[in-house]
């Protein structure tokens, strides 16, 4: 009983450290060159686990993704100012809509391997200051990068990306399959660094918490 006691005490502190480590190390290691100016503002979208990207709406970003129109979401709504995209595992996004309906399954699937989707969703004003959104200028150029990123995270399938029937929480949002395989150490807060990055900006080197995730952004950009 002991051994396996000291066992887990150094499993935990094993993870404890490597989070940390992981937060406090920027990566990349050094500031890339001067960007351009930062012309478009991107939204970092928070809760508990789980992180998004909110990308603002124009002409240009309606017809780069009008397969979201093509899928029933109203994207060209007037009133709408974002879409909102992240990834994520399929069996935990697909089946805990709240969380009063967490399932065991899900849980074991999230935290060992599963296939992963792409969650996009619409929304109208953000209030940037709230305390989940923290929001980014990145350039023209990191911009389009960025948009680069999202749309290669989305699998093809001969028409475009593959919506996946039946599968949403509202009339505002649906769920694609995604590349990529999903687990515990690399997951959707993982992703939304790796987009990020793409965006011109640093983040710690391992971020698998949105807390880590935000507190890195707020020391290295």
């Amino acid at each position: 009983m002991r051994k396996l006691l000291r066992f887990l005490a150094l499993l935990v502190a094993a993870v404890v450290l490597a989070v940390a480590l992981g937060t406090l190390v920027p990566r990349p290691l050094w500031p890339a060159a001067a960007a351009g100016e930062g012309t478009r503002r991107i939204l970092v979208l928070k809760n508990a686990i789980h992180t998004d990207i909110a990308i603002p709406v124009d002409d240009e970003m309606r017809r780069r993704f009008r397969f979201l129109t093509d899928a029933g979401l109203p994207s060209g709504a007037p009133e709408v100012r974002y879409i909102v995209f992240g990834w994520g595992g399929r069996a935990f996004y697909l089946e805990t809509p709240t969380w009063s309906q967490v399932k065991a399954l899900p849980v074991f699937k999230a935290l060992t391997l599963d296939a992963s989707v792409m969650h996009v969703d619409v929304a109208g004003d953000i209030t940037e200051a709230h305390p989940d959104v923290a929001g980014f200028d990145v350039d023209k150029d990191r911009f389009a990068a960025l948009l680069d990123f999202i749309e290669a995270s989305f699998q093809q399938g001969p028409s475009g990306p593959i919506v996946i029937d039946n599968a949403a929480y509202s009339n505002f949002d649906r769920f694609y399959e995604a590349n990529g395989r999903f687990n515990a150490l690399i997951g959707c807060n993982t992703w939304t660094a790796a987009a990020l990055r793409t965006a011109g900006l640093r983040t710690g080197w391992w971020n698998p918490l949105p807390a880590s995730l935000g507190l890195s952004m707020r020391l290295y950009n």
